[in-house]
């Protein structure tokens, strides 16, 4: 869990993804340990920032596309999520979905499924805690 006075934290709302991530979840699996040290369910939760948009930290983790032989890099972002360690994951080719930008657009990965484990679902409000970065408010 992030302990730190900077501590940001951002509401969402729960909502479906285009479910396009599980597939890069696991052929990026080997590259996602050793960027994070934790071993990612193949699936991510999307949170969409309700009063706010967030913004990468300078030293973000990164995967180039260089690493894996493909088309897009990613950032990611360690998070604390209903108390889970998990990360913020990014591409750099997001330009956002459905009239968001991608800085409002969360994609939590986590080594459990946290729409199981926390009985959650569409539309639920949901607080992140993130301690780097810049929060901006719309």
């Amino acid at each position: 869990q992030i302990n730190s006075p900077q501590v940001m934290k951002l509401l969402g709302e729960i909502r479906t993804g285009k479910n396009d991530f599980s597939f890069w979840m696991e052929k990026l699996l080997p590259y996602y340990i050793q960027k994070t040290g934790m071993i990612f369910f193949p699936v991510t939760l999307n949170v969409h920032l309700i009063e706010c948009k967030y913004y990468f930290p300078l030293d973000c983790i990164r995967l180039e596309k260089e690493e894996y032989g493909g088309t897009v890099s990613i950032s990611m972002t360690p998070c604390t999520i209903l108390a889970k360690n998990a990360y913020i994951l990014r591409t750099d080719s997001d330009r956002g979905k459905h009239g968001y930008s991608p800085e409002q657009i969360l994609e939590i990965a986590t080594d459990v499924k946290l729409r199981d484990e926390f009985k959650l679902r569409d539309g639920d409000l949901i607080e992140v805690e993130v301690n780097k970065g810049k929060m901006l408010k719309i």
